[in-house]
């Protein structure tokens, strides 16, 4: 097994998967606290109580509904969590492990790797041995089931899967902007005139950077799929240009022309500054490459989509217009 492939099949140990999932929440939590912080210490010191306030509405919003969006999408779509509890999983490795045993014979070295995978992560070296050593249609089979592979899956399922993420995105936008407007509501008289900016970059972060980019990814991959391109690099590739194509370059323009012909008429907003990709947009894209990796079946770049979202979240809250 090459460096790459055994760097990739580590990160989606199952064990590792769920550690990753258990430990964001609280990063994500204590990450987003020291940002509000900040944000207050930098305000003039009479205004510290009102920054601290609407920002942290701002962010609590955010972050709680992106932490639940997950919980959220699986009853929406009826979809079974992928996270199974510890000690399930370490049962399920002991009974693929035991049988396999049973019926083959194997080095030391390769028993020792066995054993440990039942209740502990290996390391990128360890998964890479574990692979050379188990080379039989047994051996495969057995390395597969305790660490699953990629699947390549249809674009009819690739648009039930858009469906889903597009729904977990705007739970965090969503969240973001009510969060928004209750800090504004308590610490600003005229509150309502910032309502229209909140609805407008809140249409902007969702169209801009997380459903049109999905959107873009499906309809290249469809193309793929009817051109019989099964590698997954190439499927990958082409759904990353159908995101550039559909999100960077035309979801700006979409958003900012839904944000001046409809938004501003609903609100009689007079504000018709366009909304122009700034640098921390591009960089936002990188949940659209979490989101292909996701596609692709790799479990271990879902648990990080929270923490991604809720970045467009809060600027959705915080009504930014550049």
């Amino acid at each position: 097994m090459k460096t790459i492939k055994a760097f990739a099949k580590f990160l989606d140990q199952p064990r590792l998967v769920r550690n990753f999932s258990r430990t964001l929440p609280p990063l994500l939590i204590a990450g987003s606290g020291a940002v509000v912080l900040n944000d207050t210490y930098k305000a003039p010191k009479d205004k510290r109580k009102g920054v601290f306030i609407r920002d942290g509405l701002t962010m609590f919003g955010a972050v709680t509904s992106s932490l639940y969006a997950p919980k959220i999408t699986s009853k929406i779509f009826r979809t079974a969590p992928d996270m199974v509890k510890m000690k399930e999983l370490e049962a399920y490795n002991s009974e693929l492990i035991s049988n396999f045993l049973v019926r083959n014979n194997v080095s030391a070295k390769t028993e020792k790797l066995l054993k440990k995978i039942k209740s502990r992560v290996l390391s990128v070296n360890e998964v890479k041995k574990l692979s050379d050593n188990l080379q039989t249609k047994m051996g495969r089979e057995l390395f597969n089931n305790l660490i699953p592979e990629p699947e390549n899956i249809t674009s009819k399922e690739i648009f039930s899967e858009i469906g889903r993420l597009s729904v977990f995105g705007l739970i965090p936008v969503l969240g973001g902007i009510v969060g928004g407007i209750l800090g504004d509501k308590l610490t600003d008289k005229e509150y309502k005139e910032r309502i229209p900016n909140k609805i407008k970059e809140g249409a902007y972060q969702y169209l801009a950077n997380i459903f049109l980019c999905n959107v873009g990814a499906g309809i290249a991959l469809g193309i793929l799929e009817k051109l019989n391109i099964k590698s997954k690099a190439a499927r990958a590739l082409g759904m990353v240009s159908g995101i550039v194509l559909t999100g960077v370059v035309g979801g700006s323009a979409i958003a900012n022309l839904i944000g001046e012909k409809v938004i501003n008429k609903c609100f009689k907003n007079t504000d018709t500054k366009e909304r122009k990709p700034e640098a921390l947009d591009i960089c936002l894209h990188t949940d659209d490459i979490a989101t292909v990796a996701v596609m692709s079946g790799l479990k271990w770049i879902e648990p990080a989509l929270p923490a991604l979202y809720s970045i467009s979240g809060y600027r959705a809250g915080s009504g930014y217009r550049g």
